[in-house]
């Protein structure tokens, strides 16, 4: 989670990076940032866009940008300047702004002497050349990374309210009487598990493997280094354990509030009893 002017930071560091490199292997980064719940794409043309879905685009010689409607934003090879300028044009079409911004950074190195496309453990991803196509594969792993990272943190948030509600209950035996705010916890679950089955589809491929499958390696290798299937399965597991800890919760309350009803009635009913005998006795 950074900011902009941290980002900024380190887009200056990693150009430093890359200047100071060999001209045979230069450093490149590449940053996801989740900007908000959606960004509209709606109406974007550009004489320099390499991809409609996402909506990608070259910045300068070897720049590129991509676009996701989930909320992602992917660049690489900017200056902290174009980076800058490229965020302020996105700004106004981004709905849900998120304070602070969620980003992910990789450094590819280009052009190793090897020649072919690696992933080495905890090192940068080597890759012989940047092309568009490859930008889009990595663009969709890191966007994948950055929103699934995001909706980690919420449900983190969701666990930390359930617990101590689920520790009162363990400790005295006593149901929490705030429904409201278990109906809100159920909402929030819902709504993580729509952004990332609906908006996100960690399980889809980008769009480019149907013209160039010589890349579905380059994809397979980078979704298992992020673990983007094993994320969504243990985010899935989390949500449906929220799902039926506050839904087990609410019937508790629905359940003691029904008792409180039938109480009520009966002392009613005892009541009248009891007023119908004083009128027949006096």
């Amino acid at each position: 989670m950074t900011d902009p002017q941290t980002i900024a930071q380190s887009s200056a560091a990693a150009s430093a990076a890359q200047s100071a490199s060999p001209a045979a292997a230069r450093l490149l980064t590449v940053r996801a940032i989740l900007l908000g719940e959606r960004i509209d794409t709606t109406g974007l043309e550009r004489s320099d866009a390499i991809s409609t879905v996402p909506f990608a685009f070259r910045v300068g010689d070897r720049g590129m940008v991509a676009l996701f409607r989930y909320g992602a934003a992917v660049i690489a090879g900017l200056s902290p300047v174009e980076e800058d300028d490229i965020l302020r044009m996105i700004q106004p079409r981004v709905s849900g702004s998120h304070t602070p911004l969620e980003d992910e950074v990789a450094t590819i190195r280009i052009g190793d002497a090897g020649g072919e496309d690696a992933i080495p453990p905890g090192g940068p991803l080597q890759l012989r050349e940047l092309t568009p196509e490859r930008f889009l594969v990595i663009a969709d792993v890191l966007g994948k990374s950055v929103a699934l990272a995001h909706n980690e943190r919420e449900v983190s948030k969701v666990f930390d309210i359930i617990d101590p509600l689920a520790r009162n209950m363990a400790g005295d035996g006593r149901v929490p009487g705030n429904r409201k705010q278990l109906l809100k916890l159920i909402g929030e679950s819902l709504l993580v598990q729509h952004r990332v089955a609906g908006r996100v589809a960690v399980e889809d491929k980008p769009d480019v493997l149907w013209d160039r499958p010589e890349l579905e390696r380059l994809f397979s290798r980078l979704q298992d280094e992020y673990e983007l299937t094993e994320r969504a399965d243990a985010l899935a597991n989390k949500v449906t354990v929220i799902q039926n800890t506050t839904r087990a919760l609410t019937d508790l309350i629905d359940a003691q509030r029904s008792l409180r009803l039938e109480a009520a009635i009966v002392l009613l009913i005892v009541f009248e009893i009891a007023l119908t005998l004083i009128d027949w006795i006096f």
